[in-house]
């Protein structure tokens, strides 16, 4: 049987590229730290993922084992040299903890086999895999990088579907209906079912994190503020809806003029995503869609990056600042970044967040409408 090795046994993991992987008749080893999950895929070796839709489909996930990274490196470096994908849904933060133990896998794999091994990191962030083989290099010998070519690809790509927080307790996996998984690839790929080969992806990146990342935080924030609870209960509040409308607005101005995407298809975009934020069976929480708010106003993330590259255009931002702002209010007690925000701004101001936080410089016109705005929203 065709075998792949995941990082990340959570819900994505679980109820998107692993079942992609697993319909396609793989068997998917599942690592990861979380010793009751990994427990339970052995234990039961199956799983059910569960639309959230009326009729509340499930399709059963089979072929599935897991291993935990903390004390089973050995496995995890056997699975390596055995397996055709490798691939991540582990957060960004963490790629570079796993580095090291998927180079030593990759070590061993090159003296065992000539096979080639494809490396897919399946996180939201621009040129994630680009950054993990970065942190795999560097733990790699010399010997072993000069083998590499024709035997180890590592493959940029989008992932797109809504997975809510819900119970740990099973391995079953509620998810929206619609998803999307592009593979930037230049060379011919063991087929998966489900996911898309383009040969160039940054159009593809840039306009789901830029409609769907920063719409799904932008619903949050705003949400957060007027006390709401979930984001189908926030968009109901006609005027955030046209606030979120306003602001996917401008990202898409800047994405139509960098790609040349056709303007009324990408208004449709938007408007399809915004109906899918609206999905009542998710139940998705806005302090879940708004957790990690220093991740969430980096640079290059999906509300700053934005709205630099619309200022660089020449083309409007007042919308996209109004967001940043509202994520700068963010003050929820469980969230330590959203506490770590809030002492920043209390010790030394807005501008000194922006700058440490999101790159931007304190005399930037965008720091001023940020500033604006977040004055606008306190008041």
């Amino acid at each position: 049987m065709k075998r792949t090795v995941h990082f990340g046994a959570g819900n994505i993991g679980r109820g998107f590229i692993g079942a992609l992987f697993s319909k396609s008749g793989y068997h998917v080893t599942f690592v990861d730290i979380a010793e009751k999950v990994i427990d339970k895929l052995n234990a039961e070796g199956t799983y059910q993922v569960k639309l959230a839709t009326e009729k509340h489909e499930s399709e059963t996930i089979s072929n599935v084992s897991g291993l935990n990274n903390l004390h089973q490196e050995k496995e995890v470096m056997d699975e390596i040299a055995k397996a055709s994908y490798l691939t991540t849904a582990i957060g960004p933060n963490i790629l570079p903890r796993i580095a090291p133990l998927i180079s030593q896998g990759i070590e061993n794999r090159i003296l065992e086999t000539d096979e080639p091994l494809y490396v897919i990191a399946c996180e939201n962030q621009i040129g994630a895999t680009d950054i993990l083989k970065g942190h795999i290099m560097d733990h790699l010998s010399d010997e072993v990088k000069s083998k590499l070519e024709g035997k180890v690809y590592f493959f940029n790509s989008a992932v797109d579907r809504i997975v809510p927080i819900q119970e740990q307790d099973s391995l079953d996996v509620l998810v929206e209906p619609y998803y999307e998984w592009v593979v930037e690839a230049d060379v011919s790929i063991p087929p998966v079912n489900g996911m898309t080969i383009v040969p160039d992806l940054a159009p593809f990146i840039e306009r789901k994190l830029f409609t769907v990342n920063t719409g799904h935080a932008v619903i949050a924030y705003l949400g957060y503020l007027k006390g709401k609870t979930t984001i189908d209960e926030t968009l109901a509040d006609e005027s955030i809806a046209e606030q979120v409308r306003e602001t996917l607005k401008e990202t898409g101005a800047y994405l139509i003029k960098q790609y040349g995407l056709d303007e009324k298809e990408h208004l449709a975009y938007i408007e399809k995503n915004i109906e899918r934020f609206k999905n009542s069976y998710l139940n998705d929480g806005v302090t879940r869609v708004g957790r990690a708010p220093m991740r969430k106003l980096g640079p290059d993330d999906r509300l700053i990056r934005p709205t630099t590259e619309a200022q660089k255009a020449g083309l409007s931002y007042s919308n996209l600042a109004k967001a940043i702002a509202a994520a700068l209010l963010f003050d929820h007690p469980e969230d330590q970044e959203a506490i770590e925000i809030q002492n920043m701004i209390k010790e030394n101001g807005v501008p000194y967040v922006l700058k440490e936080v999101s790159g931007l410089d304190e005399k930037s016109p965008i720091t001023a409408e940020i500033i604006h705005q977040y004055e606008e929203l306190k008041s």
